[in-house]
């Protein structure tokens, strides 16, 4: 473990009983300790299959079969995305919100300009994004990147989760068709821009955020 995290605190033992401590490193790395040690997430115990292959979901507060006939009011999951990648466009049947922890962009449609805007996001910015607007949310970068998803009252596993354009077709009636028109416009926003890419100086300080936490004695 090492490098991970700070042996002070892990390697006596100080943790107390049920408390966990999350690292979250500039590489789209997770490192986990607890009271037992610390480890690195990555096995099937420990992510979840997010929308789309090669994505991942950790959930902090509730779990993937959270729904309104199941509740825990809330999910919280860390997601780890897969570098210069996007998700499916998708509607979620809550609100949601992410926060960003590199670079990453969110193309939403906008009903009342009947377009889609592209929402760049740096380290640090939080978005939210209301109860079935359609969007996507895309890695920028050429490292994996972490988010902080929270979503109301769905988890993964539920049908209104992450409707697609192929299920909101599948549905059928009119305002599922009007939504899959709406995805469909991201997908081939997505297929003309692709995912964006970091400018100069968003390489630049990421160089130098790198350096600050190595200065601090982090990953």
């Amino acid at each position: 473990m090492s490098s991970g995290m700070r042996e002070d605190v892990v390697e006596a033992g100080r943790l107390p009983s049920g408390v966990r401590l999350y690292r979250l490193g500039a590489d789209g790395t997770v490192l986990l300790a607890d009271r037992d040690g610390a480890r690195e997430l990555g096995s099937d115990r420990d992510l979840l299959k997010f929308i789309d292959d090669g994505q991942f979901a950790h959930y902090l507060v509730g779990d993937a079969k959270t729904s309104p006939e199941r509740p825990s009011n809330a999910t919280v999951k860390l997601g780890i995305v897969a570098p210069r990648s996007a998700f499916t466009p998708h509607a979620h049947g809550g609100e949601h919100y992410v926060l960003s922890l590199g670079y990453a962009a969110c193309g939403l449609y906008d009903p009342d300009r009947d377009r889609v805007t592209e929402v760049p996001l740096t380290p640090g910015e939080l978005i939210r994004i209301p109860e079935m607007m359609p969007h996507s949310f895309a890695n920028r970068g050429t490292e994996p990147l972490t988010i902080l998803a929270a979503n109301t009252g769905y988890g993964i596993d539920h049908e209104d989760y992450a409707i697609t354009a192929d299920e909101a077709e599948r549905r059928g009636d009119t305002e599922f068709l009007q939504l899959a028109a709406a995805l469909r416009d991201i997908e081939r926003h997505q297929g003309a821009h692709g995912t964006g890419a970091t400018t100069v100086r968003e390489r630049l300080a990421a160089r130098l955020r790198r350096i600050a936490r190595g200065l601090e004695g982090r990953p």
